[in-house]
């Protein structure tokens, strides 16, 4: 109270609210109708004192204030401040908040898509944008005082993460920055580096949440709260859940045990009964009514799939489910209609809109990367409203859109990585829960955990209660960011501000560790070695004699199993379509006709890039029905044909009736074919003289007659197991210094070899590089410099561009991808033989894609439905023989346009110029053919 102060105190404390009010915090706290948090408060003095910020904070917690107080001290000083974000949807969603607070005319946007008011003091661009400003020397950067990095946590991203880097290590000095991110376990780890090359950076961590979380796990009828409550004590899990888990765990009873002839007494048979009449996983819809009559709408359930997403939606619409008043359902009829007027009835249809707004109308939708970007947005402004209660959506969901909701519901805790089902981390547990809770309308949030079999309470409390979640770098050199940095700095400047990046300052720290750990192995193997002294002789000689017959035993067993693989490899070089074989091992072993004998040795397209196998990939139909790629795993010894059989010309592999019908061909032809057994050959270790000889020398040994010859042998093989644990980590060490700049090294050799870099000079050649970014950006600029694309119609171009940016989300093996003909098949040709000259090259300069860096095979998937888009083909024609859906068709047609545009831009740069002009008109025109109906209308990509 001010009347307990004393006078010397009042007058203080009223010269310091005197002081406060001067500021620019005092003039922005007034914008808003609610108070700033403590760390709100903080971040933004910090700012108006001239640091820079690093804000660590969970999501709802309203940490983007910190980045709009950046726009209020810019537009205050006449500075420039741009706001990037790491997807053109939240660059949109950005730009229509500022612009309705500052007014239009002050506020830009700049994403690949849109241009708007590109000169404005404030500009909302994602972060590719300002890094490929920086690097053209834009003048657009000039009098830019504040930048802000929304989600800077994305530089963890391990294909666009270095682009955040690159903006922090290239941004001028005088530019403050203000780097907003989720919370993560090494926050001052990330201020630090931030500190090192950007100069004084406050850093500021919040782990309050505004609106408290509460956990549940809903099993059968009952939701059960995941902790259990208690006065000056640790969260403890709920008892109940232990035990329901315990009980789960131990039924004695099992359908299975009566076919396997056991006796099950009636007494556990009435126990089961009386767990399941309790436990067991509720249905979607019966979860969303649940929550419903709790209160706890409107509520994100998160699948782990696109298809089980839209399958959820139509279960809860076949259950009669209705979240919607009719007043509800009529302003989300206004609504959407009003949103998709632009959309010409024949594509509404090919779009499944009437069953889209079916389910609207009732309050239910689904959200994911497959949907039309339209139909998300318009899913996004009802679900805000309140229209939309119930959204089934993939985890994409949870990076970025502002979509809060009261709860959130996990089916699962496992989810597929891309490459196997992986438990979800709890990192990844944080970011999806964060969404439960609207600040200033719900006073709690609520995450709920559907119970599945093999459900443990612990495991969920693991990742409830951790806030482990590490920021990693993933920062890689590029062909183009090498001949970029070489034009503005030089190669050694170059090599200079590489080293000053975050994935080497990380890589530099850890090696102290490992020093430390190297040290006290060096302790250890001196106490080993005083351990393996034997009275009888030198047992570290005789230790050797030992690890040596090993090694030449497993050495040998190495060679029988490549030789016995080889032979396979052979063996299945000879087979033929319409081959009967007998597959001797893996999942589909049995009988098989050979459709296509498969790949010769070398590689071939895979997730990402390409994989390496070591002999052909027969494409198979089994007896089971199946059209399968087998691989050298599934031949363990070699395999002959035991019969032949006449494939038909009608076979369709995706028929299932031609696969039936073929099957049934195959059993009746071969099924009673017994395959002969395969014997194997004597070990090579039998015969083998070095082995003979080092078996001699042992028992001539002194120390092969001590009593205490395998205690002395222990303690050598930990001298050896520990001697080599240290050679591992002193090369690590050796290895993760300058590991970046080692990286730039290699490609500035190639980038030489190949004319792109002479000296510090970059050749015309590295000119145009300079202007392609993307993950083939060598490979586009080879096929500017050879004229591949000379001659090819604008549609022939849209198709032979898709192959670089396009990527399957699983690769297909089962059929070649269909590609238009004529000359864009032929350009499509040589574009993958480019890159084998390429992929050669890099081998040879020891650049690997493994590290992340190099040029992936392009995927021609796409070639057929860009094409046929860019001919003016309908939507519906275009969608049914590209087998994807409208969301995807969209997005890859967007970064088709994307990279069109920077051929136009690179083509003309080329020495002697004339036939690049060519390329650059047909880029422009494939952009504006690609660029209609669906694709032309939907804002965000």
């Amino acid at each position: 109270m001010t009347e307990d102060l004393s006078p010397a105190e009042r007058y203080a404390a009223a010269r310091k609210r005197a002081a406060e009010q001067a500021t620019a915090l005092a003039d922005f706290r007034e914008m808003y109708d609610f108070g700033l948090d403590p760390f709100q408060i903080e971040a933004c003095q910090a700012l108006e004192t001239g640091k820079g910020v690093l804000v660590a904070a969970p999501t709802g917690s309203g940490k983007t204030i910190v980045g709009e107080f950046a726009v209020h001290l810019a537009l205050q000083q006449g500075k420039k401040c741009f706001y990037t974000t790491p997807i053109k949807a939240l660059s949109n969603q950005k730009y229509a908040d500022l612009a309705k607070r500052y007014g239009a005319d002050k506020v830009g946007l700049l994403t690949g898509d849109n241009s708007v008011n590109a000169d404005a003091p404030v500009v909302v661009m994602t972060t590719e944008v300002l890094r490929n400003m920086l690097y053209a020397g834009s003048q657009t950067l000039l009098g830019l005082g504040y930048v802000v990095m929304d989600e800077v946590h994305y530089l963890s991203d391990r294909f666009r993460g270095a682009v955040w880097e690159e903006v922090i290590i290239h941004l001028p000095e005088s530019v403050t920055l203000v780097s907003l991110s989720a919370t993560v376990s090494n926050a001052e780890e990330f201020g630090d580096w931030l500190d090192t090359v950007r100069g004084d950076t406050e850093v500021i961590v919040s782990e309050h949440r505004p609106v408290p979380l509460f956990q549940h796990v809903l099993a059968g009828r009952r939701m059960y709260d995941l902790f259990e409550e208690g006065e000056g004590r640790k969260k403890a899990v709920n008892p109940d859940l232990t035990r329901m888990a315990r009980m789960e765990a131990s039924r004695s009873y099992n359908p299975r045990d009566r076919r396997k002839g056991k006796m099950v007494r009636e007494a556990d048979r009435e126990r089961e009964r009386r767990q399941r009449s309790r436990i067991w996983t509720p249905g979607r819809p019966e979860v969303i009514e649940r929550l419903d009559s709790e209160g706890l709408l409107p509520a994100i359930t998160f699948i782990f799939s696109r298809a089980a997403c839209e399958a959820a939606v139509q279960q809860c619409l076949y259950a009669g489910l209705r979240l919607n008043d009719e007043e509800a359902r009529a302003r989300v009829r206004e609504i959407v209609e009003e949103r998709t007027a632009a959309i010409p009835d024949e594509d509404l249809h090919v779009l499944g809109y009437f069953e889209w707004l079916e389910g609207l109308e009732r309050g239910i939708a689904a959200h994911h990367a497959g949907m039309l970007p339209t139909f998300k947005e318009v899913v996004e402004e009802l679900f805000v409203r309140g229209l939309v209660k119930a959204v089934f959506a993939t985890e994409t969901l949870a990076l970025g859109i502002n979509m809060p909701a009261r709860s959130v519901i996990l089916e699962k805790l496992v989810k597929w990585n891309g490459e196997q089902h992986a438990d979800i981390t709890p990192g990844e547990y944080t970011q999806l829960t964060g969404r439960a809770g609207r600040r200033g309308i719900d006073v709690e949030g609520h995450a709920v955990v559907l119970w599945q079999r093999g459900f443990s309470p612990e495991h969920l409390a693991g990742l409830a209660g951790t806030r482990t979640y590490p920021l990693r770098s993933s920062f890689k050199p590029s062909y183009n960011m090498a001949v970029n940095l070489v034009e503005q700095f030089g190669r050694h400047r170059s090599r200079e501000l590489l080293e000053t990046s975050f994935a080497q300052f990380q890589a530099d720290k850890s090696v102290v560790g490992i020093s430390r750990q190297v040290q006290r192995n060096e302790e250890g193997l001196d106490g080993y070695k005083a351990s393996m002294t034997c009275h009888l002789g030198d047992f570290e000689e005789y230790a050797r004699l030992r690890r040596e017959l090993k090694d030449r035993e497993t050495d040998l067993a190495k060679q029988g199993a490549a030789q016995r693989r080889a032979a396979a490899a052979a063996a299945l070089e000879k087979l033929k379509p319409g081959d009967v074989i007998h597959v001797p091992s893996g999942k589909f072993a049995g009988l098989a006709l050979v459709l296509d004998p498969g790949i010769p040795a070398g590689r071939s397209n895979g997730h990402r890039g390409f994989e390496q196998h070591d002999g052909p990939r027969p494409l198979v139909l089994t007896a089971e029905r199946q059209v399968k790629r087998l691989a050298s795993i599934d031949f363990p010894v070699p395999v002959e044909a035991l019969e032949r059989m006449r494939i038909p010309k009608s076979f369709n592999a995706r028929s299932p009736q031609s696969r039936r019908d073929l099957a049934s061909a195959l059993r009746t032809k071969a099924g009673h074919i017994v395959p002969d057994r395969h014997r194997r050959n004597r070990a090579a270790a039998a015969d083998d003289r070095e082995i003979t000889r080092l078996r001699a020398e042992l028992r001539a040994h002194p120390c092969h007659g001590c009593d205490e010859r395998e205690d002395h042998a222990r303690w050598a093989e930990r001298y050896y197991r520990l001697r080599r644990d240290t050679q591992q980590l002193e090369r690590r060490i050796e290895g993760r210094t300058n590991t970046i700049a080692r990286t730039f090294d290699r490609i500035v050799a190639l980038l030489t070899e190949m004319d792109y870099l002479r000296g510090d000079e970059v050749t015309q050649n590295g000119k145009r590089l300079a202007r392609l970014y993307g993950e083939l950006d060598l490979l586009a600029s080879e096929c500017l410099r050879d004229g591949v694309w000379e001659g090819l119609s604008p549609a022939e171009l849209a198709a032979c561009v898709s192959a670089l940016v396009f990527e399957a989300r699983a690769a297909d093996d089962a059929l070649a991808p269909k590609l238009p003909s004529g000359k864009a098949k032929a350009a499509l040709g040589e574009m993958v033989r480019i890159w084998g000259r390429l992929d050669a090259l890099e081998e040879e300069f020891k650049i690997s894609q493994t590290e992340g860096v190099g040029q992936r095979e392009p995927d021609l998937g796409f070639a057929w439905a860009a094409h046929q888009w860019a001919s003016g083909k309908g939507l519906d024609e275009v969608l049914r023989e590209a087998d994807m859906p409208a969301g995807d068709f969209v997005r890859w047609c967007k970064q088709v346009i994307d990279v069109l545009g920077q051929i136009s831009a690179a083509a003309p740069v080329v020495s002697g110029a004339g036939g690049g002009d060519t390329v650059a008109k047909n880029a422009r025109k494939a952009v504006d053919a690609l660029r209609r109906g669906v694709v032309a209308y939907s804002s965000v990509g």
